[in-house]
């Protein structure tokens, strides 16, 4: 019996050594610039769930190929993918011999995307940004046309808002919980620190969360995981900043199982593209691994990207005709230097120690903690008593007096004093520092200043935990698994900056008639110095908790998955302040508030071969409305937002997908619907207030707009297509088709700060918003481009682009399509003239100029050396460059709310409160040159 038993190991054994000897598939993978082996590329039999890497020679074995053709894929992180289509013989090894990998130059693109994803124009992260960044690792010619080429035009995949993708470092959620956005700033300039990474489409499965219907971006910072060398590099650019140098260096796991990534660059500019707009960065990153044994590694990481820039404003069309597409109001001259009164300043600390456990061959768990603490900061002038500083305020300009009407309401315009208010403006287009500086020296109250430059600032503490599970329950079945749990503290208040020449400011709001309303009613009348806290003091808490499971299943012909996930948020806020208008409900604790939600998924891979797939996602999912849209006027008062529900989100795509040697393509029919959407803004608008009894008429007033039950609805398609005509040359084309509209009306309400200072209810209710149909803002709907690419074999390339992009909208003001905009409420019927006819044109929503981009790109790049892994090369791109102005986005201004008021203000043809519009960059450059070594 022991002999047999003998015989029988020996067979095995002997058996085992002549497959690995006599693989059915093999080849040796190596970098095409220095000739070495690659190790950890991953090998994978498209048709299956075959998938192995190479070992430290850069070799790769498959014991068993599938029948037919099958297609193989060879890729790793900052290299071009290879395809091959096997023909494989029973019985016989196919061996590919050696396969060279070429440098993706996607990596040296998202140099100069950074570019576009940190221009977020918003105070507050509002939206303003594309959904470039969340593409940055993305290898799909759709996803790089977005990213590269659509992106400065602030193309939205899908109109989806970032804030429906997921973007993650070591399966952390890195969307912020304030607005659901990622802040990519956090890691801004760490491009060499960030670039493992893992993109997923839309719904489709991610084996790090649920996701949204957006997208998920995974970014993996552990140490061993990057390549061993050296990396320097030097930019210059013309767009938000103007020089960048960066420098990496990356260990490798040495002997003793220890592994080191440091990375860090800086950036500057004394004025980016648009006027007085400054810039200065500074980003490290460290990453420390300690591989315990076999089975434990455990590994810190440690990211501060600490960024300060001056922004560019918003202007009216008679702004811009007057002074450019790059004029900026928020800048003047300071002792002979450009000082911006709104810049953005953002420090916030990232630390994070994980822990990979390897269960076994097929079981594996990834713990991570994280804390985060920083600041962002957002300045303006604040004045009391004094004249706007602004020189674009509406009296400024020569629309205020071409707009007048008289007591009877017939337009009589003054074109003598508008021809003043002109020569004036061009010759003080700019803030006055200096005037402002002796307004503050010659105040009534001795040392009181009525100019101060302040922050809205925020100071956050967020803790983070969470755990990855991922297992293989047999050969064809993994699943998926993760807890999330996050804590927050975030401090909201203004923090006052420069006196700018006084001594101090008393803590009011005097925009009251009669008495001053007090900021802190336990602390009236309070001075406040420079550094003082003051205005509005309160911190939100929030507190969430989210999990998911998913089941792939992967087979010959079919591979399909189920996902499921349940969250839990609680929010709560604590005012620090007593408000004299919300005595009674704006110090101490607010209630809390609980949302529970829910979500399925999944998706099938239909393999007709191994070359032509058809993919099919769904997803339901609700989730709770951000922290942000959760309290009608946070920082006043302790009141939740009425009405206030989780968003319901279903998204669907069906994709055609081609995978050949030279042809790679992927057509996609998209749909999502958003339901019980919540949008707040602030604004002072005319004839929302009060009704005045005496006269039938509206106050003026500065409100808070509530937009609830808003539904939003995208429809559409999207083409990507790569031809590699010779071996040298290749062909790009990549559309999106879209409709992305309102698919029903919303609800209206006001938190109106003017009525709680008479004592009565701050929210006052208008009924129903009518935006259906109309279109969602600030994004083209069309996108095409088509690009050619030569490759030389010595190692430089060379690429052109040409893109179309249209169907951009306007943002248009919720409250002037409610009733109140037509009604009359000292008749209570339309206001004369306010026909069907009439309404509707003045309503219309304006639909920006399409527009065509055409980009350059190229580079080289030198083996410096044979026995080494040496390389120098440069890339660089020149974008727009035939120059073209054109529109981003833009926003109706909610002042003129009634029919009469905003028909008066379209009197002349020039709007004195017309909309504000944002415009791309022209033509721009970057360039960069680097070293690896």
């Amino acid at each position: 019996m022991k002999k047999f038993l003998l015989s029988a190991l020996l067979c095995l054994f002997g058996f085992a050594m002549h497959a690995q000897q006599n693989p059915a598939l093999k080849g040796k993978v190596i970098d095409s610039k220095n000739q070495k082996p690659l190790q950890n590329v991953v090998a994978t039999i498209q048709s299956t769930n075959q998938s192995v890497t190479t070992d430290f020679e850069g070799n790769f074995f498959f014991q068993i190929l599938p029948s037919g053709e099958p297609v193989l894929l060879i890729s790793s992180t900052g290299f071009k993918t290879k395809t091959f289509i096997l023909e494989p013989t029973e019985g016989e090894t196919l061996d590919l011999g050696v396969i060279s990998l070429e440098e993706d130059i996607t990596t040296e693109l998202q140099l100069s995307l950074v570019t576009i994803t940190e221009n977020d124009l918003g105070d507050d992260n509002s939206g303003s940004e594309s959904t470039s960044g969340l593409l940055q690792s993305s290898r799909d010619t759709y996803q790089q046309a977005a990213a590269f080429n659509w992106g400065q035009a602030r193309f939205r995949i899908r109109g989806l808002d970032n804030a429906y993708g997921k973007t993650m470092i070591n399966g952390i959620s890195m969307n912020k919980i304030y607005d659901g956005r990622p802040q990519w700033s956090n890691w801004g300039g760490l491009n060499d620190a960030t670039r493992n990474q893992e993109f997923s489409m839309g719904s489709t499965a991610s084996d790090y969360t649920f996701g949204g219907a957006l997208g998920t971006q995974e970014i993996n910072t552990r140490a061993s995981f990057y390549r061993p060398g050296n990396r320097i590099t030097m930019s210059s650019t013309n767009t938000n900043y103007s020089w960048r140098a960066m420098g990496t260096h990356a260990s490798g796991l040495n002997k003793n199982g220890w592994a080191f990534v440091v990375s860090g660059s800086r950036r500057w500019a004394q004025e980016g593209y648009f006027d007085g707009t400054d810039y200065g960065a500074n980003s490290l990153f460290a990453s420390v691994e300690k591989k315990i044994n076999d089975k434990h590694s455990i590994n810190f990481t440690s990211i501060y990207a600490q960024n300060s820039r001056g922004k560019s404003s918003p202007n009216t069309q008679e702004v811009t005709d007057l002074m450019g597409v790059k004029y900026n109001s928020y800048w003047g001259w300071q002792d002979g230097k450009k000082r911006n009164s709104r810049d953005k300043d953002i420090a916030e600390p990232i630390n994070m120690l994980s822990h990979y456990w390897k269960i076994n061959e097929n079981t594996s768990l990834n713990t991570n903690v994280a804390y985060q603490i920083g600041t962002i900061g957002n300045t303006r002038i604040d004045n009391q008593t004094a004249n706007n500083p602004d020189p674009t305020y509406y009296r400024n300009l020569p629309s205020y007096y071409l707009n007048t009407h008289n007591n009877d309401g017939v337009w009589t315009p003054n074109y003598a004093q508008a021809s003043i208010a002109e020569s004036y403006f061009l010759a003080n287009n700019q803030i006055n520092w200096t005037s402002i500086y002796t307004a503050n020296q010659n105040s009534a109250d001795q040392g009181k200043s009525l100019y101060v430059l302040y922050e809205d600032r925020t100071d956050d503490k967020l803790w983070s935990a969470n755990t990855v599970l991922n297992t293989s329950l047999s050969d064809n079945i993994t699943m998926n698994a993760a807890v999330n749990f996050k804590r927050l503290k975030s401090h909201n208040h203004q923090n006052l900056l420069d006196l700018l020449g006084g001594d101090y400011f008393l803590d009011i709001d005097p925009f009251f008639t009669g008495n001053a309303i007090q900021s802190d009613l336990n602390n009236p009348n309070r001075q406040v110095k420079e550094g003082d806290t003051y205005g509005y003091n309160y911190n939100l808490f929030a507190t969430t908790f989210d999990g998911f499971t998913q089941f792939k299943f992967a087979y010959d012909k079919i591979d399909f998955y189920l996902a499921q996930s349940f969250s839990r948020s609680e929010y709560k806020r604590e005012g620090l302040y007593r408000n004299g208008i919300y005595a009674n409900n704006s110090f101490g604790d607010s209630n809390s508030k609980v949302f529970e939600n829910f979500g399925f998924k999944g998706g099938m891979t239909y393999k007709i071969n191994g070359r032509h797939l058809v993919d099919f996602n769904a997803m339901y999912m609700t989730a709770a409305p951000n922290l942000r849209n959760s309290f009608s006027n946070a920082r006043l008062n302790n009141n939740f937002t009425p009405n206030l529900e989780s968003e319901a989100i279903t998204s669907a795509d069906l994709s055609y997908i081609i995978r050949t040697p030279k042809l790679k393509a992927r057509i996609t029919g998209f749909y999502n619907k958003i339901k019980n959407a919540t949008e707040i803004s602030f604004f002072y608008g005319e004839g929302i207030g009060e009704v005045d009894a005496s006269t039938g008429s509206a106050d003026d007033s500065f409100i808070s707009e509530i937009v609830t039950d808003l539904d939003k609805q995208s429809l559409g398609a999207e083409l990507g297509l790569e031809y590699q005509i010779t071996s040298t040359i290749k062909a790009t084309v990549a559309a999106s088709y879209g409709q992305y509209i309102y698919s029903d009306n919303a609800k209206l309400l006001t938190n109106d700060d003017g009525r709680a200072a008479l004592g009565l209810n701050s929210i006052r209710d208008f009924g129903t918003a009518y935006l259906k149909d109309y279109h969602q803002p600030g994004m083209p709907q069309q996108a095409y481009s088509f690009g050619l690419e030569y490759r030389d074999p010595h190692y430089w390339w060379v690429g052109a682009n040409v893109n179309y992009l249209s169907d951009s909208y306007l943002d248009v003001s919720s409250i002037v399509r409610t009733n109140n905009f037509t009604i009359d409420p000292a008749t209570g019927i339309s206001y004369p003239g306010a026909n069907e006819e009439t309404v509707r044109d003045l309503l219309k929503q304006e639909k920006f100029d399409s527009f065509m981009l055409l980009n350059l790109i190229g580079g080289k790049s030198w083996r410096i050396s044979s026995k080494n892994r040496n390389t120098f090369g440069f890339f660089a791109s020149i974008n727009n460059l035939l120059d073209i102005e054109y529109k981003t986005g833009g926003f109706e201004q909610s002042r003129k709310a009634t029919f009469t008021d905003l028909q008066q203000d379209h009197a002349s043809g020039t709007r004195a409160f017309g909309p504000k519009y944002f415009y791309g960059y022209g033509r721009t450059y970057f360039v960069n040159f680097y070293i690896n070594f």
